[in-house]
């Protein structure tokens, strides 16, 4: 679970919105034999999809992984995200800085 300091911190002090939630997951597939990347990666998506539904249905900013698409990414920052949009309108309009779990600017 989330708790002690990390709990007590308000949702909209800082950017991460799931201080409330009662547990976090990693899902990684690894195996050293590359012919089996694709059914590693078939049964950790399979995986996630299973236990998705009982999520809170954003993520851990860092767990995000590329492929996820921007309605993850809104969903991970949750109220917090229309506030963040502002900030990287603001400092980034033309979105330099997008090698990342990236919030959009307003503009594009």
């Amino acid at each position: 679970p989330i708790n002690g300091a990390a709990s007590r911190v308000g949702k909209t002090d800082t950017a991460w919105n799931y201080r409330d939630a009662k547990w976090a997951q990693v899902m990684v597939g690894v195996d050293p034999d590359s012919a089996n990347n694709e059914k590693t990666i078939s049964w950790t998506k399979s995986y996630y999809d299973a236990l998705h539904p009982f999520s809170a249905g954003g993520a851990y900013v860092n767990f995000l992984m590329g492929d996820e698409g921007e309605e993850r990414v809104k969903k991970t920052y949750g109220g917090n995200y229309e506030r963040l949009v502002a900030i990287k309108s603001k400092y980034d309009p033309d979105n330099f800085f997008r090698v990342n779990q990236n919030i959009k600017p307003s503009k594009l």
